[in-house]
């Protein structure tokens, strides 16, 4: 991979991640949910063509954003660790999730979420959260992750690399039927 390959993949990485966080007006504490495939990312078949570099140059791209908006980032591992997910401890904590032990490598929990594991504080991961917003490069199958009613966002980017890029926000159920008011701007 290019010195280019990676600036570009950060910086559509980072496009994606703003446009998401625009539209789903998060608050400080909520979760974001990222499955990645750096195999996708470079034009590779999921689980077949782990790149480190691919990976961190996504996770740059993103992570900053987040730490600035006061998020927790969930990355979500492959399935070779049944898609659990890497997340900070004080996390697990705010939100009652119960760490398992595992650390993510690059062909067994994935490139990205080894990435996260690396860069975190006090990392953890957990088998199940629910995220508030999420983005799945690469067909990872992120929506597991997501609060109940989850609510597709179309971006400006379809793709970070070579990957195709599915993103999502959620929102509160309607309940109460026909004669209920309900609060579109809730989030």
């Amino acid at each position: 991979m290019t010195e280019l390959d990676v600036s570009v993949i950060e910086q559509q990485a980072r496009q994606a991640a703003a446009e998401l966080l625009e539209a789903a007006k998060l608050h400080p504490g909520d979760i974001f949910v990222v499955g990645c495939s750096s195999s996708e990312i470079l034009g590779g078949r999921i689980g077949h063509a782990s790149s480190l570099e691919a990976a961190q140059a996504a996770f740059r791209g993103i992570y900053p954003l987040l730490q600035e908006k006061g998020l927790y980032l969930a990355a979500q591992c492959c399935e070779h660790l049944n898609r659990a997910l890497i997340i900070e401890r004080d996390c697990a904590r705010q939100y009652g999730y119960e760490p398992v032990s595992v650390h993510p490598q690059p062909k067994a929990g994935g490139s990205f979420a080894t990435t996260a594991w690396d860069n975190f504080q006090d990392p953890v991961a957990v088998e199940h959260i629910r995220a508030h917003a999420g983005m799945d490069i690469g067909g990872t199958l992120i929506g597991m992750h997501l609060r109940d009613v989850a609510v597709p966002v179309r971006l400006q980017l379809d793709h970070i690399g070579q990957a195709i890029l599915l993103c999502a926000r959620t929102r509160p159920k309607f309940i109460g039927g026909s004669r209920a008011v309900y609060d579109q701007e809730q989030r």
